[in-house]
């Protein structure tokens, strides 16, 4: 118990503060293979491009320990290319849909005809189309458009961007916000637990009570003693807390774990899963629409390839083959300590696009989901971490556990002597 407890003493705190275990963050990229088809009005058809290999570093910083048995923190990730694990560089060039444009036109399409028409005409004149040819690197870590500057004049606060525009501009070397978690010195079951995130206890992205609520941990560590039936965490990137359910008992090179994977109804709709409801306006279920965490942009998250959706959405997208094998995320956790032994945490970011009109360029694009890349950050303990994990907290338990049954063993026929001694002198 002590050693699981978030306290400088223990010997899990290091491995808390710095996590250790060598995480890597694999991108595989959609390419849009028929572009000006798909603006006629065709089915869109993708290739898988990738995987692009980053190693990732975590470490907390502004560490603070507080009365009430809870320390905020502030988590840094720091991503780094890694050439020789990849299948391809950050200069290739992949046919993409054109997102800002894209999403613009969505989230404006209520707007007056006739300032549609002017956006039009602007977008025509810094020839925006509706997908763009762009490198990895730029996709990933931005790119400068002249497109914020035109959206910006013309309907101001509609994007956060005044510069470079990239999917993951804001995960490198940034905070996930700032955390306050039990820290277990007076109640063990609540190690990890989360108090506050940013200083609120529920979000309110959400239209529910429920759904804004922010549960479990940090999604690191879990309290000790684990039962095989579920787990939460509360994800930033995904603006909600997520429910993982026991799968099957297993072992990770000698230690014991409970897996832990995703449910059918964890990106649900509210039709099919009630509980979901708060999360909608949705679509059809294994699709989450995120708008409302991200600027209002038309962007949902789903598990890569559709995978547990809707056979619908797939089905719309030539080139996508959705299986548990690949696609399934899973943790794999030591259930004594709460500690993950080996992980994959897998999703996929999806545009809602169509025809929107009073905007030419989206000529006669069919309503579609369209991926637009899938990412798995996975990472397991391995080498003197493991050994160490391994001698502390599974091997010496597990002496001690023997010993105690031995002396137990031992006891019981002394003690029948005992008594039989006993008798007899009477």
């Amino acid at each position: 118990l002590q050693n699981v407890r978030i306290d400088p003493s223990s010997i899990s705190f290091q491995m808390w503060k710095d996590i250790p275990v060598p995480f890597y963050m694999s991108v595989h990229f959609f390419e849009v293979l028929n572009p000006k088809e798909v603006i006629q009005g065709a089915k869109p058809v993708v290739r898988q491009r990738g995987p692009f290999v980053y190693r990732e570093y975590r470490h907390k910083t502004n560490i603070t320990f507080h009365d009430n048995d809870t320390v905020s923190y502030l988590e840094y990730r720091s991503l780094f290319f890694q050439p020789d694990l990849s299948n391809g560089t950050e200069d290739e060039y992949i046919v993409v849909p054109n997102i800002l444009m894209l999403g613009a036109t969505v989230m404006l399409e209520n707007l007056p005809d006739l300032l549609k028409v002017l956006l039009s005409t602007a977008l025509g004149g810094l020839k925006q189309e509706a997908f763009m040819n762009r490198t990895v690197g730029e996709i990933m870590w931005g790119y400068e458009d002249p497109l914020i500057k035109v959206l910006n004049s013309f309907v101001p606060n509609l994007i956060p961007f005044k510069g470079k525009f990239g999917l993951f501009t804001d995960l490198n070397n940034t905070n996930s916000g700032l955390f306050t978690v039990n820290t277990g010195m007076k109640n063990i079951s609540q190690v990890h637990m989360v108090d506050t995130w940013n200083g609120l206890k529920k979000v309110n992205y959400w239209r529910s009570n429920q759904c804004n609520m922010i549960n479990g941990t940090a999604g690191e560590m879990w309290p000790p003693f684990m039962s095989p039936t579920s787990l939460e965490f509360y994800s930033p990137d995904a603006c909600r807390s997520m429910t993982l359910v026991y799968e099957q008992s297993g072992k990770f090179k000698g230690v014991p774990t409970y897996r832990f994977v995703a449910p059918k109804t964890l990106f649900a709709n509210g039709t099919d899963y009630p509980p979901n409801e708060g999360f909608c306006p949705c679509m059809q279920s294994g699709i989450q629409n995120v708008s409302t965490c991200r600027f209002r942009a038309p962007m949902f998250i789903s598990h890569p390839h559709f995978y547990n959706a809707d056979p619908s959405l797939a089905n719309a997208v030539e080139g996508l083959h959705p299986s548990k094998e690949q696609h399934g995320l899973f943790l794999d956790v030591h259930p004594m300590t709460g500690i993950p032994m080996n992980c994959s945490i897998k999703l996929q970011l999806n545009l809602y696009i169509k025809k929107v009109s009073g905007f030419t360029q989206t000529g006669n694009i069919k309503p579609v989901v369209l991926p637009l890349l899938w990412f798995a950050e996975s990472g397991s303990i391995e080498g003197s971490v493991l050994t160490q994990f391994y001698n502390n907290l599974v091997l010496l338990p597990s002496v001690l556990e023997y010993l105690q049954y031995t002396l137990l063993g031992l006891s019981v026929p002394l003690f029948i002597s005992a008594a039989m001694l006993m008798a007899m002198s009477k």
